[in-house]
């Protein structure tokens, strides 16, 4: 008979996210496995699709480690969905989510799962930003932008004492996870500070200092697509119950083709001397193309069209936009005769409009493949 095989369940799962980050694999293993000290644990990298040789790079440290899981994700991204998609991967009753760049000091991870072992904390987090702590060599301007958004955060934290709510660095019970997930949005790159904000009650919390170190190898993460994530992730948390973080997206982004569709219409009108007809077709081509642009780049982000299908989206969100401004003409026209003020009209006649482009243009142009 064919002997079976015993998977014993680790004791601790340390989820990595990874992107382009193939000469920082092998000694982030080495110095993680150089604090193991009695414990079981497995090593779970999620790789959003890396265009270096990160994948591969895994795979041969997993062939001598067999306590190693590689998790490769195609057509999604983001920092927070693939730690999820990995914790949701793992049995292991203690759950540590950390970067592979070698700027989280994994000298803490015992000191962690003891805090938690003992029942009086289900939250461990690798905070910068208590007593013992620091960021090391952050200029400045890094040092103000992490303070700035540490206090944006706090509307998030609903009334709850966190030095470092943006730390990227921690340990969670698995239990206190089951019950968040489903409430979790898995927008932005800050999965901690989405559990707060998703969490009415039952944490209990404790704050380890540590270092922030220097990234050894790759590029760093933040960047504007970081900061975007970032304002994504506080709309959703704080008026997406309300109304869509998307369309509040649109809605600004309309507001650039508002902006650009007055000063073409000045300029051909008052300027060039064309007649008004011509001056408005103009300007509304060129505020849709502009329109289409930014939506495609911040609202539709994650569905973002290039090439062939960024044309055929343009030409479908312009026939989309033309049928938004006809409604918006008839509608703003039939309240006016009723006798509404005409900036209510207007109003009204503009936002029946805007729903109109913003939901139909959503189903399809930006259709999820």
């Amino acid at each position: 008979m064919e002997a079976q095989r015993i998977q014993i369940v680790p004791d601790v799962a340390v989820i990595v996210p990874v992107l382009n980050e193939a000469d920082n694999v092998v000694p982030f293993v080495s110095e993680l496995e150089s604090c193991r000290t009695g414990i079981t644990w497995e090593i779970i990298f999620v790789d959003d699709d890396s265009q270096d040789s990160t994948p591969l790079v895994i795979e041969n440290v997993a062939k001598v480690q067999p306590n190693i899981r590689l998790i490769r994700r195609f057509g999604r991204h983001g920092l927070s969905s693939a730690c999820l998609e990995g914790m949701c991967s793992s049995m292991a009753p203690y759950l540590v989510v950390m970067d592979a760049d070698l700027q989280h000091d994994p000298k803490i991870l015992p000191q962690m799962l003891h805090a938690l072992k003992s029942g009086a904390f289900n939250l461990a987090i690798g905070s910068r930003y208590v007593a013992g702590g620091g960021v090391g060599s952050w200029n400045a301007t890094r040092q103000g932008c992490s303070r700035l958004a540490t206090r944006i955060s706090q509307i998030l934290m609903r009334g709850r004492k966190v030095a470092d709510p943006m730390s990227g660095f921690f340990m969670i019970e698995r239990q206190l996870f089951l019950q968040t997930v489903d409430k979790l949005s898995g927008k932005g790159y800050k999965i901690l500070l989405d559990i707060f904000a998703s969490t009415a009650g039952n944490v209990r919390w404790i704050e380890i200092p540590y270092t922030f170190r220097n990234r050894q190898a790759g590029q760093s993460k933040l960047n504007f697509s970081i900061m975007m994530e970032f304002a994504i992730l506080l709309l959703d948390k704080t008026i997406g119950r309300i109304v869509p973080w998307r369309f509040v997206l649109f809605v600004c982004m309309g507001c650039g083709g508002v902006v650009l569709h007055l000063s073409v219409l000045g300029i051909l009108l008052l300027g060039v001397r064309l007649g008004f007809t011509i001056s408005q077709a103009v300007a509304s081509v060129l505020a849709m193309c502009l329109n289409f642009s930014l939506n495609n780049a911040f609202t539709h982000r994650d569905r973002k069209l290039s090439g062939i299908r960024f044309f055929n989206g343009l030409l479908k969100f312009i026939g989309v936009c033309s049928v938004g401004a006809f409604t918006n003409l008839q509608v703003a026209g039939y309240l006016y005769r009723a006798d509404l003020p005409w900036w209510l009209s207007g109003l009204l006649g503009a936002l029946i409009g805007g729903v109109w482009n913003y939901a139909v243009s959503y189903t399809l142009v930006w259709k999820r493949r």
